[in-house]
């Protein structure tokens, strides 16, 4: 199974989303940045003019997220066999950098103005388009970032956001004005520094957000405990542990688990049960298990299960421990094997760890122990 399996109608109403999304952020943003160029530079003012410019970078960020949406839709091949669609990751951190690149140019601008101010001249019809522009980019905002939300989609997330932030930086301008024609006192220049550094800070924000999932991120707990339901709700399976997915775009994991499963199930009745639990997990939560790997639990031997509710006793209560998976006790061989997960919070996971092996082996002086430190890639509370 591979990633473009995917339900193809599916994929290509969410890319279709996001360009008319996007295009009618273009289209406001190109016009909203001519009336807003003009009026800034008859009435010299360096607040609306750096607002018109603002205005055209978010129209830049849409034509981007556009290119970005139709090179993430592209095929996967011999050379990214698991697709493109982390190119939308760099759609948006493009979009960041011309966010972090307006902000700093409007507050170069700015300090040019502050050492040499000009004397603005407002008139009624611009102020009124102004507060026209407002309005605008308040519901153009909330549009596409409630879309970007729905569609999953870090572009038009990072665009929304960045329209609300207009629409207070435009309100800022027409409160600048009102100052001036009151009390004829200008601080178009220096409102122009802060929304400078306003937008420096959003283009920050963006970028530091974009990067880190890049560099990948804990899976959503919430799919992690909804994906693990789903496994256990077959009855041949008594857990499911060591989920790791990887993220290769919005919607789009690949991942592997491992299944506890009784010791009395053969190889045949193994295959199908993996076979059927891989085709429900993709269908239910686009989710591709690429393997699932087996831990055998102890059905026989009344003794094991015994053992096993004495261990769990002992480990589950270090309060680092957040979960104990994978027992088996092999009466044979004298071996005892489980696996614990050990809370990143604890100050030396190593020490937490030879703790739990000493009070085990003090309860079982005959057996080989085969403890392994695990970690929590998917969720977070403590499982008992």
């Amino acid at each position: 199974m591979s990633n473009q399996e995917k339900p193809v109608n599916k994929q290509e109403n969410r890319n279709r989303t996001i360009i008319r999304t996007s295009i009618i952020g273009i289209l406001a943003n190109v016009f909203l940045a001519a009336f807003k160029a003009f009026i800034g530079m008859t009435s010299n003012s360096i607040a609306i003019v750096m607002d018109a410019v603002n205005n055209l970078s978010d129209a830049a960020s849409s034509v981007i997220t556009i290119i970005g949406t139709k090179l993430a839709g592209r095929e996967a091949d011999r050379k990214h066999p698991f697709g493109y669609g982390r190119i939308e990751y760099l759609s948006a951190m493009v979009i960041s950098l011309l966010v972090l690149y307006a902000g700093v140019t409007a507050f170069v601008e700015s300090v040019k103005k502050i050492i040499h101010p000009d004397t603005p001249d407002y008139t009624s019809i611009g102020l009124i388009i102004v507060a026209v522009a407002v309005v605008v980019k308040i519901v153009l905002g909330v549009y596409v970032k409630r879309v970007g939300v729905r569609v999953n989609s870090d572009s038009l997330i990072n665009s929304g956001e960045d329209a609300k932030l207009d629409s207070v930086i435009s309100a800022s301008t027409l409160a600048a004005a009102a100052i001036y024609l009151l009390f004829h006192v200008s601080l178009e220049a220096w409102l122009g520094a802060i929304i400078a550094l306003v937008i420096i800070k959003a283009g920050i924000d963006m970028l530091r957000e974009t990067l880190s999932k890049i560099l990948g991120e804990r899976v959503d707990a919430q799919l992690a405990r909804d994906l693990k339901e789903t496994l256990c709700s077959y009855p041949e399976i008594n857990g499911a542990y060591d989920l790791v997915m990887h993220n290769y775009g919005p919607d789009s994991y690949n991942g592997s688990v491992h299944i506890e499963v009784p010791d009395t199930m053969s190889a045949d009745e193994l295959d199908q049960l993996i076979r059927k639990v891989t085709l429900d997990v993709y269908h239910k939560h686009d989710v591709i298990l690429t393997g699932i790997s087996v831990y055998s639990l102890n059905t026989k031997d009344p003794e094991a299960a015994a053992a096993r509710e004495k261990v769990k006793e002992i480990v589950m209560a270090n309060p680092h421990v957040l979960q104990m998976h994978g027992f088996y006790l092999n009466k044979a061989e004298k071996t005892l094997r489980f696996d614990i997960i050990v809370s990143f919070d604890a100050k030396d996971r190593s020490q937490v760890y030879r703790e739990i092996q000493e009070a085990v082996q003090k309860e079982f002086p005959d057996y080989s122990l085969q403890i392994i430190l695990d970690t929590d890639f998917s969720e977070e509370e403590k499982s008992e």
